[in-house]
């Protein structure tokens, strides 16, 4: 996906450059700077985001505040109607995805209240206004809850013992989560973000027979990278 997005701005930067030098040579007469030109920098990353990230809310809203200020600049609304459209639809789309999450993020919840119940070990990693660093070498792992508050968590298992479908739940505002996974397990990742979102660094293909990782994310004005 990082190729994705480098390939549109490098487009994005080709044509700006083209444009500039047939303007100055006289060949063409473009007006780069029209009405409401200054929503391109808020359109052209959501846009961008939207195409590359796997968090797609922030992106959404994003788009439809830079179209909607476009189209209030080019007069076909007024900046009243913000209030009046705008605004409900963005308040609808995020009422629609923490529905989802909640619905989509509960094998991570049930794996981790099953894993209480049965009386196993639950890491708890949490960091405000600071940093924590968990590292499960050589342990069994079942599970753990992190949270990142004006903070960041790493949770290493590169060279944890993982022998059955095991969760993690991460809350990140204003803070960053990093979650190292080994390459024999597979990841299903839940994410729940407002202006944040999860990234997964390396993408791989799912391991026959291998066991889950299944990872809830909340992210608000945060992140959770998936390593």
């Amino acid at each position: 996906m990082k190729k994705i997005s480098k390939i549109t701005w490098g487009a994005v930067l080709i044509a700006l450059g083209v444009i500039f030098a047939l303007n100055a040579l006289e060949v063409t007469d473009i007006h780069l700077f029209f009405d409401g030109w200054w929503t391109l920098f808020i359109i052209v990353p959501c846009f961008i985001g939207f195409l590359s990230e796997r968090e797609k809310t922030s992106n959404i809203i994003g788009l439809i505040i830079g179209v909607f200020l476009l189209l209030c600049c080019q007069n076909v609304f007024g900046f009243d109607m913000l209030w009046k459209i705008a605004v409900p639809a963005i308040i609808v789309i995020i009422g629609i995805k923490l529905i989802f999450g909640a619905v989509l993020g509960d094998k991570a919840i049930k794996i981790l209240e099953n894993t209480k119940q049965n009386g196993e070990d639950i890491k708890v990693g949490c960091a405000t206004f600071s940093g924590q660093n968990l590292n499960f070498n050589g342990e069994q792992f079942k599970g753990a809850e992190l949270t990142a508050v004006f903070g960041g968590v790493k949770c290493d298992l590169t060279n944890a013992i993982i022998d059955n479908d095991c969760a993690i739940t991460a809350t990140s505002v204003f803070g960053g989560i990093d979650i190292i996974v080994p390459d024999n397990i597979n990841i299903k990742i839940n994410s729940n973000s407002i202006f944040g979102g999860v990234s997964e660094k390396n993408r791989r293909p799912n391991v026959q027979g291998a066991v889950t990782l299944y990872i809830n994310a909340t992210c608000i004005f945060g992140g959770v990278e998936i390593k």
